[in-house]
């Protein structure tokens, strides 16, 4: 692995990406925050990460566009460096809604972002960590959710769906990659305290469910990331091709 640890956050500004932006950057990573529209957002993570003695710099880009994400790989490289963690994060919720109203249109917002943008993100991470282009190794974290395996009937079916070809693409690019000096494996939360709930139309949607959980409550954002920071570290040096539950129990 190389010496400078140069992490890209998709998804930066808010909720589970936030949290992993502030948890990194006390491990000593060098940090780009991605982020879609909300600047004045991600520039207070910036500032968090400043103050606890971090670096991190902010880039807006759509994920799903893909001369957008090569720019800003390209943005990465100039500023810090090739790219040596990656955790795909970024990704779109839409409004509760059974599978027989939902039109393409919606379809095609949901799988370009969270499968699209995950797969495009990945690509240009494997083009600077894989041995095989020249690298020095790296990790991938990619975030799924407990709907790819819960389905979320009712709610989010095409949401649950996409975070299904998360779990997959995760299992095939961990042996793909595995041997060129990457490590992939991806978390699966659930039921996390985040902003999310807001768009798909039931920000109380936690509480709701809490009661039904084991554990009798939902998850924090600092869980999530204290995970997938472990994921991304050396202590993690043995784990690829994992898909950790964080649930609740479920």
């Amino acid at each position: 692995m190389a010496h400078d640890k140069i992490l890209l956050v998709t998804g930066g500004s808010r909720g589970i990406g936030a949290a992993v932006v502030e948890r990194a950057a006390i491990d000593g990573y060098r940090i780009c925050i991605n982020y879609q529209r909300n600047r004045a957002a991600a520039e207070a993570v910036q500032a968090r990460v400043a103050a606890c003695g971090g670096e991190a710099m902010i880039h807006a880009a759509d994920v799903a566009d893909e001369a957008a994400v090569v720019a800003m790989f390209a943005a990465i490289d100039q500023r810090f460096g090739p790219l040596t963690h990656l955790v795909n994060n970024a990704a779109v919720l839409e409004t509760q809604m059974r599978v027989a109203d939902m039109d393409a249109a919606r379809l095609q917002r949901v799988l370009a972002c969270n499968v699209i943008g995950s797969f495009l993100c990945c690509r240009e991470a494997i083009r600077r960590m894989s041995i095989r282009h020249g690298g020095a190794g790296g990790v991938i974290v990619n975030v799924s959710s407990a709907a790819a395996r819960l389905g979320s009937a009712g709610e989010y079916v095409d949401y649950a769906a996409s975070k299904g070809a998360i779990d997959t693409l995760t299992t095939g690019l961990a042996k793909e990659v595995g041997p060129e000096g990457i490590r992939v494996n991806a978390v699966r939360p659930a039921f996390i305290e985040t902003a999310m709930h807001a768009s798909g139309g039931e920000p109380g949607r936690v509480a709701r469910i809490a009661p039904q959980l084991p554990m009798g409550r939902g998850g924090q954002p600092a869980e999530v990331a204290a995970t997938i920071v472990w994921l991304l570290s050396e202590a993690a040096s043995y784990v690829c091709g994992a898909h950790v539950d964080m649930a609740g129990g479920l």
